[in-house]
């Protein structure tokens, strides 16, 4: 009866492992084969061969982005977009939260509910409005322009969801630093922020991951080559009158090297917050 209990056992953990490997080949493939064509000679992935590395080792898709083409400007407008949209939606959507979740006052009910019901609407319904207003404001074309449409979907969820963190805060952090004689603000940046730490850094790292790679609203509110983003510049490279998939891969692979490690910082962070959270009702 053990021997048959022990080779159940290692049967099942053979059909795991096996499963596991073939769902890291699949995973994994993609991505070997994208930094394969990053490196391939030619501009066309359809004559390259199945097995990746396997046409040639070159770097001149890095040295044409580099030297031919306004790459950096591309990174340079990604990164600030996506930094300052990261900033004002954090300290927006915090002020916001602890008004609701510590203050009464009228339409208090009604105002939350109306945050829920504008996330339940696809951003693309509203798109020609916010072209319009864009437009009668002045901020078409321009990365300001940009950053306000993604502060303003960003606001009204995440305001709700850190609301509903700053609630199991303990109030009586809040009395204790009344009754020293700090102010509402100075009780909100001491007291409120540094317990909120956790949400407020997973907050930070997906308001800053969502315009990085955004394409739709970038093509819509940006129109000179000189506010391009990274989105936008790459996809010059494959479209109907160009068929660049290889300089579009090594493009594509320089993104991903600083968003990695970006992303590789932020989760270490946020899971030492989690751990490290203060006290809750």
């Amino acid at each position: 009866m053990k021997s048959n209990g022990y080779t159940i056992n290692l049967i099942n953990k053979a059909i795991i492992y096996i499963f596991f490997v073939i769902l890291s080949l699949v995973v994994l493939y993609p991505i070997t084969f994208c930094v394969s064509a990053a490196f391939s000679p030619g501009n066309s992935v359809a004559s390259m061969d199945v097995l990746p590395f396997s046409n040639g080792f070159t770097t001149e898709h890095f040295e044409y982005l580099f030297n031919n083409t306004d790459y950096f400007k591309w990174f340079g407008n990604t990164l600030f977009i996506s930094i300052w949209t990261c900033l004002l939606t954090v300290v927006i959507a915090s002020l916001g939260a602890y008004v609701f979740s510590r203050f009464k006052f009228t339409f208090k009910k009604p105002f939350l509910l109306s945050l829920l019901i504008l996330q339940i609407f696809p951003s693309f319904v509203g798109m020609v409005a916010i072209y319009v207003i864009l437009y009668r404001l002045g901020f078409l074309d321009t990365l300001w322009g940009l950053i306000m449409v993604y502060v303003a979907g960003n606001v009204p969820y995440n305001t709700w969801l850190v609301k509903n963190y700053i609630d199991t805060i303990s109030k009586n952090l809040d009395e204790a630093a009344r009754i020293d004689g700090a102010s509402h603000f100075r009780t909100f940046f001491t007291i409120i922020l540094p317990v909120a730490r956790p949400i407020l850094i997973f907050l930070a790292i997906t308001s800053f991951t969502g315009p990085w790679m955004d394409f739709i609203f970038p093509k819509m509110v940006l129109r000179s080559s000189e506010n391009q983003t990274l989105a936008l510049g790459l996809y010059n490279f494959v479209t109907d009158k160009k068929n660049e998939f290889t300089t579009f891969a090594a493009g594509a692979l320089i993104v991903v090297i600083p968003f990695v490690i970006f992303f590789m910082i932020t989760q270490k962070t946020l899971i030492t917050s989690f751990g490290g959270a203060a006290v809750k009702e």
